[in-house]
């Protein structure tokens, strides 16, 4: 990742340009694929730093999206890996972390990371799961190999 995308302080943060690339390069994944979403980039704190709504985007989806990007920051690692997590787990703990809030256990939430740390996450909401994730990995490369 170069230095315009990530800026060292004590840690490492994702910038507003390198967010809104990301929300830039999902929103035409997603037209590539013919779809509208909500994409939603966080910072490594789970706050908002970019969100972009496509026309005819589910309104629901627009804070599932928020959601997804959040959740994906908070465990490091993306949305659609939840299921192999979880497996590991007893019902009664899967039910415990499930109904935490803000959390998304389905495709569309990725982290971003820069030098091994957490620096931010892209969330896509409004298509299919599977559409949702290569929307979000479409963003997540355009800051990572920017």
């Amino acid at each position: 990742m170069s230095g315009s995308s990530v800026t060292a302080t004590t840690c490492l943060t994702i910038t507003r340009h390198a967010a809104q690339q990301a929300a830039v390069a999902a929103i035409e994944e997603a037209e590539r694929l013919g779809v509208s979403v909500n994409v939603a980039v966080v910072d490594r704190s789970g706050v908002l730093i970019a969100f972009l709504r496509m026309p005819d985007a589910s309104l629901h989806s627009i804070d599932v999206a928020m959601d997804k990007a959040y959740t994906a920051a908070s465990f490091r690692f993306p949305t659609s890996q939840w299921g192999e997590v979880l497996a590991g787990f007893s019902e009664p703990v899967q039910r415990g972390i499930v109904l935490r809030p803000r959390l998304v256990v389905f495709g569309g939430g990725v982290p971003i990371e820069a030098d091994g740390q957490v620096i931010g996450a892209i969330g896509v909401s409004g298509a299919s799961e599977d559409e949702d994730e290569r929307c979000a990995r479409a963003g997540w490369r355009a800051v990572v190999d920017a």
